[in-house]
């Protein structure tokens, strides 16, 4: 028997039959992700709060992390074996762990993201604040800092995920104050490379995105990006107006106005 949580109960009976094949290659997927540790294949391995045991793999919230690597590769069992084992070599070699016990500067990043609310289907939310700092130079001039604290950030909004009843986010990405100067040469290689990670290593974490506040001289990016991104993914994506009326228009019919800032068109009185 299968262990089942909500999640797991809506596995379909192909992804179910890829799960099972994708979980009999935990023991050598374990030793290719780290060669240099002589018991990698017979060792537990904590992974978004998640323990995966590679000797004994069934558990429903393990079943759910596995699904999110099928899902991102469509299902082929060696493509999510690969994506896994770069995902546990990449988090080793960028210390994530290290990277959310550190103590970012609060006047630099303080205001930038934000995790607030949940929406009607319980997915929590996380905001990113792109024009909440003037100071751009302080938060792009280290690049691998800033990475350091967007994947402590994500890891953060990842924690409020139980993995049994949900298991994505709701990403609010706020352009407000965003201007020409704001597009530095630097800060477009951060978000270049923090869009790599995120693809590459947080698979199907993603219930909705939303764009708003986007100016004028930026809505084009979303266009040209268009076709780079699988149907599922855009499908997933809205670009919203400006404004707390406009904002809320869309909002509001998928989060409560209680869960929901002011600034967007709900009640909260958050940030």
């Amino acid at each position: 028997m299968e262990p089942q949580n909500p999640l797991t109960e809506k596995f379909t009976e192909a992804e179910w039959k890829a799960l099972k094949e994708f979980r009999s290659t935990l023991h050598e997927t374990f030793k290719e992700a780290f060669p240099e540790q002589d018991d990698a294949g017979s060792t537990a391995y904590n992974l978004w709060r998640v323990t995966i045991n590679p000797l004994k793999p069934k558990d429903a919230r393990v079943s759910v992390v596995l699904m999110k690597f099928l899902r991102a590769r469509n299902l082929n069992p060696a493509e999510a074996k690969d994506m896994l084992i770069s995902t546990l070599r990449w988090r080793k070699s960028f210390k994530v762990d290290e990277a959310m016990k550190e103590k970012f500067p609060e006047d630099v990043f303080g205001q930038l993201g934000r995790t607030y609310g949940k929406d009607k289907d319980g997915h929590p939310i996380s905001y990113n604040l792109y024009g909440a700092s003037k100071d751009l130079d302080a938060i792009f001039s280290d690049t691998q800092r800033f990475l350091r604290w967007r994947v402590a950030f994500m890891e953060e909004s990842i924690a409020l995920l139980d993995f049994e009843t949900i298991d994505q986010m709701v990403q609010i990405h706020d352009y407000e104050g965003v201007t020409m100067s704001s597009r530095t040469q630097a800060s477009k290689n951060a978000a270049s490379e923090a869009s790599s990670i995120f693809q590459g290593h947080y698979p199907e974490f993603l219930a909705k995105k939303f764009f708003v506040n986007v100016p004028s001289f930026l809505t084009w990016i979303f266009w040209i990006f268009k076709p780079f991104l699988s149907a599922a993914t855009v499908a997933k994506m809205s670009v919203v107006g400006s404004g707390p009326k406009v904002i809320g228009t869309t909002l509001l019919p998928l989060i409560p106005a209680d869960q929901l800032p002011k600034r967007y068109g709900g009640d909260a009185d958050a940030f």
